[in-house]
């Protein structure tokens, strides 16, 4: 059974920061390239990070770049999303997303983020 599992999310002031985890299982994990996407209230889901599937490439949305840190850890099938200097506007639920050619892919069920004063 395919599973990606998100945490690490919760409130946190303006310039705070969080650690986002995904952890996954079911799947050849070292075989996928790894996203972390964002939805906010009323918005589309938008991509924030990507991770190649074997880490050597990264890419950011423009709005997280210098600010947030996409990493892999294959041995333990783990993504996760360091996010610095964080902004009201990062408030957002934060989903995990796993894809290779097929295309096949998988969603994890999503973690809050809320950066309020």
């Amino acid at each position: 059974q395919v599973q990606l599992v998100e945490s690490g999310g919760g409130l946190v002031q303006p310039g705070g920061s969080l650690r986002l985890s995904c952890a996954a299982s079911g799947f050849t994990f070292n075989l996928y390239a790894m996203t972390w996407y964002r939805q906010a209230p009323g918005s589309e889901r938008e991509l924030v990070a990507y991770i190649s599937s074997v880490g050597g490439s990264t890419n950011y949305a423009d709005s997280v770049k210098g600010r947030f840190t996409i990493s892999r850890d294959n041995a333990k099938n783990t993504v996760y999303l360091q996010m610095n200097s964080l902004k009201l506007e990062d408030t957002a639920v934060y989903y995990c997303h796993a894809y290779t050619r097929g295309p096949v892919d998988y969603w994890g069920q999503g973690t809050q983020v809320t950066v309020s004063s």
